[in-house]
C-alpha cells in the first residue's frame, strides 16, 4: 500500500507507467482526466461521446508513453494525443461533410473577436454549437494551433475545405456574438 502513503510527481508516475504499473496509470489518469475531458468535449457531440474519446486517448497515451522523451510539457504531449484520438474517433463514427470553396471565399486568419465581453465559458458554448465540421476545424486552428495543411491531414479534408470551414465558423460565431451582445464587433487583425 505504498501508493497511498506517498504523493508521486508526474515524472515518477510516467516512469512507473512505462513499466506498465497499473496503479500509476490510475493515478496519472485521475490527475489529467478532467483537463483532457475538456479537450475531448470540443470534438464530441455530447459528454458520453467525449468520455469514449477520453478512454481511447488514454489507452493510446499508455501505449505510447515510452515514446515521451521528456522534452516539453507532458500535458502538451498528452493533449496532442487526445486531439488526434478524438478526431479519429469522430471520423470513425460520424460522416464528415467536405465543404470546399475556392480561395476567394477564404478570409485570412485573424486573431479573434475584439472587445467581446463574453465569458470564456459562453464563448466555448457558442463554439460547441457550431456544425461539427466547422467546430473541428475551428478548434484545431484557433485553439490547438494547427496549420490548414495539418488540419487537412488530420481530418481527411483538403486545405481549401479547412480554410473555408474556418471562415464559415468565424462568420457564424461573429453573428452569434453580435446577436448575444446586440453590438457589432470587428475582427482584430
Amino acid at each position: 500500500m505504498m501508493f497511498l502513503k506517498h504523493k508521486y510527481s508526474t515524472e515518477e508516475l510516467i516512469t512507473k507507467c512505462r513499466s506498465g504499473h497499473g496503479k500509476a496509470q490510475e493515478l496519472l489518469y485521475k490527475q489529467f482526466a478532467p483537463k483532457m475531458l475538456a479537450v475531448c468535449m470540443r470534438y464530441a457531440v455530447d459528454k458520453m461521446e467525449a468520455e469514449d474519446m477520453l478512454q481511447n486517448g488514454f489507452i493510446r497515451v499508455f501505449n505510447k508513453i515510452t515514446e515521451y522523451r521528456g522534452e516539453g510539457s507532458f500535458e502538451g504531449w498528452m493533449r496532442r494525443i487526445m486531439v488526434h484520438s478524438s478526431i479519429e474517433y469522430y471520423r470513425k463514427h460520424h460522416k464528415m461533410i467536405q465543404v470546399d470553396m475556392d480561395d476567394s471565399g477564404y478570409e485570412p486568419p485573424v486573431n479573434g473577436i475584439a472587445s467581446s465581453s463574453l465569458e470564456t465559458k459562453d464563448l466555448l458554448k457558442l463554439i460547441h454549437e457550431l456544425p461539427a465540421g466547422y467546430r473541428m476545424v475551428f478548434n484545431l486552428y484557433a485553439i490547438e494551433g494547427y496549420s490548414h495543411k495539418e488540419i487537412a491531414d488530420i481530418a481527411g479534408i483538403t486545405e481549401g475545405a479547412s480554410k473555408s470551414q474556418l471562415s464559415r465558423a468565424r462568420g457564424i460565431l461573429k453573428q452569434k456574438i453580435e446577436q448575444l451582445e446586440g453590438k457589432h464587433y470587428e475582427y482584430a487583425g
